[in-house]
């Protein structure tokens, strides 16, 4: 495992970046593809410079009438490795090999969805967050032409960002200068202390 950074980590609460943006961290709860809550509080960091560039998308998203649901960010190390042991081998597609670390153990990976600013309601995409299936895909051609539309909303904006969409999730966007950063494995009770 690469723990080498090549850019000191400087990771931010994506919630003091704009207070549209909110939080429904499902590593924190059960409701999550292990059933069990992995993180220790419910918070999204991310690397400063990634995070000003999800701050800009959710500018842009407002004029749209929408916000950003945060559903996870970084994430520490030893929560991938967990994931891989647990996901089946035909499955492993949808969690990160432990062995090379993941875009979210740097802080430059976001899971997302869109809510409805006025109602402040999740918007329906074409699949659930973390569902193993096809309907993730991020250019599955089913779900109803509104699910579509909404999942185009969110692609274009952190497109237009600078942030690469995930082939097979929808909601997961990496930052584009990933490969800067090294593997994290701080806790998310060790980044609050730090504040």
């Amino acid at each position: 495992m690469d723990t080498e950074a090549h850019v000191p980590a400087d990771l931010v609460d994506l919630t003091t970046i704009d207070p549209r943006i909110k939080l429904d961290i499902r590593y924190a709860g059960s409701n999550n593809f292990m059933g069990i809550p992995l993180y220790e509080r419910a918070a999204a960091y991310m690397q400063r410079p990634a995070a000003e560039v999800v701050g800009r998308a959710q500018k842009a998203l407002a004029q749209k009438g929408y916000g950003l649901l945060i559903h996870d960010a970084y994430r520490p190390w030893f929560v991938t490795w967990m994931f891989w042991e647990a996901t089946p081998p035909e499955d492993h597609a949808f969690v990160a090999d432990p062995a090379k670390g993941s875009r979210h153990n740097r802080g430059c990976a976001v899971d997302l969805t869109l809510y409805d600013l006025k109602t402040g309601k999740p918007v329906e995409m074409p699949s659930r967050y973390d569902e193993f299936s096809g309907r993730a895909y991020a250019d599955f051609v089913g779900g109803t032409t509104q699910q579509r539309a909404l999942r185009a909303i969110l692609r274009q904006a952190m497109e237009a960002e600078g942030f690469a969409v995930y082939t097979e999730e929808w909601w997961h966007f990496d930052y584009k200068d990933w490969r800067h950063y090294g593997i994290g494995t701080r806790t998310f009770t060790e980044l609050a202390a730090r504040s």
